[in-house]
């Protein structure tokens, strides 16, 4: 946008915030807010999507940027006086597992996002020296794809183990206020900062026209609840696992933990059976429960070191298993998990027949960057019999409501043959390959 400032300015700025709390990791920030200006508002305005659904008050990105400098120097000003009102979140609910289950999503103003975003710009360039390497989820520079090729290098190196699945119920609706509050007094105590952030945390909740405010959780959708959640789980489960409970196990053990999924790994099932035993207790203290039936330990060691075959879980979309490579090596193997694959394949089917009216060159635009989006994700080394799955899967649901367009027009093979050749769309295929990611 013309008349923007660089975001070097910004960025250097940033870089001596996380300097500073790199060289005294035990200092606690009080005097953060005067780095927020309207410079760094810009900023925030850049990094935030201007293509989300709007919230309460139904103001899109584009109509905030009519009066774009006028508005954040309002919002700076409320801001830092104290006069900032955190609107309520306007709640709505996603597909979760194979479609069948719902789970809520807060979807806060796009004037909120933009000052969350500026917050967590500040909070950020703290606990990014503060989190350890075994967490992933929502952190810069970090993805589910290194999360799950560290998993696997590591469990390849151990010869597989004892993996602990660890589910949460209903973390993000659970965070307890207090704990959260102790944990951010470590390292942020700048007054305005603070206040904004517990002006988010008793944000009201707007659900079909009904206003309630929840007294522990932390909004799932915010801008700033990713880093939040990473900070209440970093004291919870990453520190004491990493720094208390492995050097006193007699094997090897390592985390991954992405947000609120994660697995433990343990080389001993011994080890595993005694931190099986005190993680509930541990979670409970912090007001987490753990899910008594989706938080088990699976027997995932390599096939070859005993009679019986291995178990498989399920982790950030996928199936782990072990399977013989072509070498005939055991290898763990992924796919894409059952959910994931239904809820993906029922979200096309949903939207081509919403959409079955649109012209064929949108239609194949749309699906076109679906099926990338998927191959993209789901391209991994093992998995092509999946993506190959989903996209014959497009195919046949895009013929079928192309078909229903016109009760004269029968959309037959050998005439959707003839589209496709205009309108190809793209070909299942292997984007990320385990072996080489592996390589130094």
């Amino acid at each position: 946008m013309e008349g923007m400032p660089s975001p070097q300015t910004v960025s250097t700025r940033l870089q001596k915030i996380a300097e500073l709390a790199g060289k005294a990791p035990e200092m606690a920030f009080t005097s953060l807010n005067h780095h927020i200006d309207i410079n760094w508002l810009l900023e925030a305005y850049r990094r935030t999507r201007k293509d989300g659904a709007p919230g309460i008050d139904r103001q899109t990105a584009k109509e905030y940027e009519e009066k774009l400098v006028e508005n954040l120097i309002n919002l700076l000003n409320r801001f830092k006086s104290g006069l900032y009102k955190a609107p309520p979140v306007r709640r709505t609910y996603i597909p979760k597992g194979d479609g069948t289950k719902t789970r809520p999503i807060g979807i806060p103003t796009f004037e909120d996002k933009v000052l969350q975003k500026a917050v967590t710009m500040v909070l950020e360039a703290i606990y990014e020296q503060d989190f350890l390497d075994c967490s992933y989820g929502y952190r810069p520079g970090r993805s589910a794809h290194q999360a799950l090729q560290t998993f696997w290098d590591q469990t390849m190196k151990m010869g597989g183990g004892y993996v602990l699945e660890l589910d949460i119920q209903k973390f993000f609706d659970t965070l307890d206020h207090g704990h959260l509050r102790s944990f951010l007094d470590q390292r942020v105590r700048d007054g305005v900062i603070r206040r904004a952030i517990d002006k988010w945390l008793k944000a009201g909740v707007m659900e079909e026209g009904i206003l309630w405010y929840p007294e522990d959780g932390s909004p799932q959708g915010g801008v700033v609840s990713p880093i939040l959640a990473n900070l209440y789980l970093h004291e919870v489960l990453d520190q004491w696992f990493m720094h208390e409970v492995v050097p006193r196990l007699s094997g090897k053990a390592f985390l991954i933990r992405y947000a609120d999924d994660a697995v433990l790994v343990f080389s001993s099932e011994r080890d595993a059976n005694r931190v099986m035993e005190v993680l509930p207790k541990r979670f409970g203290k912090y007001e987490l429960t753990l899910h008594p039936e989706k938080t088990k330990l699976v027997d995932f060691r390599r096939p070859s070191n005993r009679g019986n075959s291995s178990g498989s879980f399920d982790l950030l979309g996928f199936t782990h298993y072990w399977g013989k490579s072509r070498r005939n090596r055991w290898v763990i193997q992924r796919k894409t998990a059952k959910d994931r694959l239904s809820r993906a394949i029922k979200r096309i089917r949903e939207w081509c027949k919403k959409y079955r009216h649109l012209p064929v060159r949108q239609q194949h635009q749309k699906l076109s960057r679906k099926l990338m989006g998927h191959n993209q994700y789901y391209g991994i080394t093992g998995n092509y019999r999946a993506v190959s799955k989903f996209c014959h899967t497009v195919l046949k649901v895009w013929r079928k409501w192309l078909g229903q367009r016109s009760r004269r027009a029968r959309m037959t093979w050998e005439r959707f043959g003839k589209l496709l050749k205009r309108y190809p769309l793209p070909r299942p295929r292997i984007v990320r390959s385990i072996f080489s990611a592996a390589k130094p």
